[in-house]
């Protein structure tokens, strides 16, 4: 491989530069510059919100997102895996044998801790029972 190779890789970093930087000048550029309380309160299909919401978004909300990710992200290395198996032969299995139990750890970590559970009662139980469990330790 030599630096001609890498030419696309550089158009294509400059265009997104340039297109990134272009939508925030036109934004700045043609946005308004004073905006009304129409334009500043919150819209949701057409309706008028009467109250304000009585609660936030959890963050263990983002939490699973996040998690969610991770775990989608796993399966796209797994198919790129998959596609290459006879050509990286051992070495390649235990890559991804390693990379999947790393995973699977943190499957275990995050189920633990009560990431995944959504169950409000259950949690706070869980957490007392640790509390208990610790201080009994100490």
């Amino acid at each position: 491989m030599n630096l001609a190779d890498y030419l696309p890789i550089a158009i294509m970093l400059l265009l997104v530069i340039v297109f990134a930087g272009a939508s925030i000048g036109l934004g700045n550029l043609l946005g308004p510059r004073r905006p009304t309380p129409e334009k500043l309160a919150p819209y949701e299909c057409g309706i008028v919100p009467e109250l304000e919401p009585s609660q936030r978004f959890p963050v263990k909300f983002y939490l699973v997102a996040m998690l969610f990710v991770i775990f989608d992200i796993e399966i796209i290395f797994l198919f790129a895996w998959a596609v290459r198996f006879r050509e990286l032969g051992w070495f390649g299995l235990a890559a991804v044998g390693i990379f999947t139990a790393l995973v699977i750890e943190t499957l275990g970590y995050v189920w633990k801790r009560g990431a995944l559970d959504w169950n409000i009662p259950r949690r706070a139980r869980y957490r007392l029972s640790h509390d208990v469990a610790d201080e009994e330790a100490a």
